[in-house]
């Protein structure tokens, strides 16, 4: 088991330094089975709003390729990977952990998850809304992505952002998951991760869409007053 834990500033949020770090221990995990956690309170909150909002348009492109680097990379990652959702997991860091096989919280009703990205202005881009909507379940994935809520460990689990929900411990959970899956003929496990979850590669159409108008969304001042309005909330 080769264990990763986000241990960074603003509750473990994804800005630059953070996804070059996650990309760094994916590189040397090396194909062993993966243990994804954070610290204190939080798996992670998300993206770093602070960075989001000082960004010109080429800081931020640069900011989501890295963004969709790191979480392609995890969701193609071809060892088991399971995600211990300690604490928090908001919108970027919902998306962390769905990009992991397995998701596993204690049963801490203050802890939330969900993507709010839609009641902060922020548009998907297009393999991140790829990624959501081939692990969330068709029945729930309006509701989580258009309702912008954010949930409880109980109804992530119903609505499939959660695998298990422990009451215990969570931690132990998950490393023997961890160590089911890894059980399993590691070609065998690589080849069905990759047919199940298919390419996530980005068609002519929608690198067009995210140049011109993803892109653009992002550095807008209506969206920056939103976003400094939301880390003043934090």
């Amino acid at each position: 088991m080769f264990l990763v834990t986000m241990d960074g500033a603003k509750k473990n949020a994804l800005g630059t330094p953070m996804m070059r770090f996650l990309l760094e221990q994916l590189g040397q995990a090396g194909g062993r089975p993966i243990l994804l956690t954070g610290t204190g309170d939080a798996f992670s909150a998300g993206l770093d709003l602070k960075e989001i909002a000082s960004l010109d348009a080429s800081g931020m492109e640069s900011f989501l390729r890295l963004l969709d680097t790191l979480m392609a990379t995890l969701f193609a990652y071809p060892a088991p990977t399971v995600a211990l959702v300690n604490g928090h997991a908001i919108a970027g860091g919902c998306i962390l952990a769905l990009c992991c096989d397995h998701r596993v919280a204690p049963d801490v009703p203050s802890l939330r998850i969900g993507l709010n990205e839609v009641a902060l202005g922020l548009r998907f881009p297009p393999k991140l809304m790829t990624i959501v909507r081939r692990r969330v379940p068709r029945s729930s994935v309006e509701r989580v992505v258009l309702g912008a809520d954010l949930f409880d460990p109980r109804t992530s689990l119903r609505l499939g952002l959660l695998d298990d929900v422990v009451a215990d411990d969570a931690r132990a959970a998950a490393e023997r998951h961890l160590t089911m899956l890894a059980s399993y003929p590691a070609v065998a496990y690589a080849a069905a991760k990759s047919e199940l979850r298919g390419p996530l590669e980005v068609s002519k159409d929608d690198e067009q869409r995210f140049v011109e108008e993803v892109l653009p969304s992002w550095t807008t001042p209506e969206l920056k007053t939103r976003v400094l309005a939301a880390l003043t909330r934090r």
